[in-house]
């Protein structure tokens, strides 16, 4: 099944041609990692938008609240909570129309990947962008 979670060409896609990315959890925190991929993602070109309860303005990007509150659309959702909080996620980023969800390094849910995907929206599971670009050779 992991195959499936972490299909190439939808990684491929999603770090190739999407620009917008929610970084849920992300916090103004350096030490967690939400930061510095998000920092990663800025090096790579991408808008990053910060998704955490406080909304805090994270690396000169405004923060919100939920991902329902992001007055412009979005291209991936990556989620950086726990695989039993994380479902949650995926499903509002269906019902927001975003192109994409990404579930970081060890975080899995099987049943979220399932709706996910059966609404037509591509996913990727247990992996990180620094992971697949270093794979990559970037």
């Amino acid at each position: 099944m992991s195959a499936d979670w972490q299909d190439p060409r939808t990684i491929e896609k999603m770090l190739d041609d999407a620009e917008t990315w929610a970084v849920v959890g992300l916090s103004d925190n350096p030490a967690r990692t939400a930061y510095s991929i998000a920092t990663l993602l800025q090096e790579s070109g991408k808008r990053i938008v910060p998704i955490h309860p406080d909304a805090p303005t994270v690396l000169g990007e405004q923060g919100y609240a939920t991902l329902a509150e992001v007055p412009f659309p979005i291209d991936v959702v990556d989620v950086f909570r726990r695989s039993d909080a994380a479902g949650e996620f995926a499903d509002q980023a269906v019902a927001i129309g975003a192109g994409g969800v990404w579930f970081q390094l060890g975080v899995v849910d099987e049943a979220a990947f399932e709706r996910t995907t059966a609404a037509g929206v591509p996913m990727v599971m247990d992996t990180c962008p620094a992971i697949e670009w270093r794979r990559r050779g970037r």
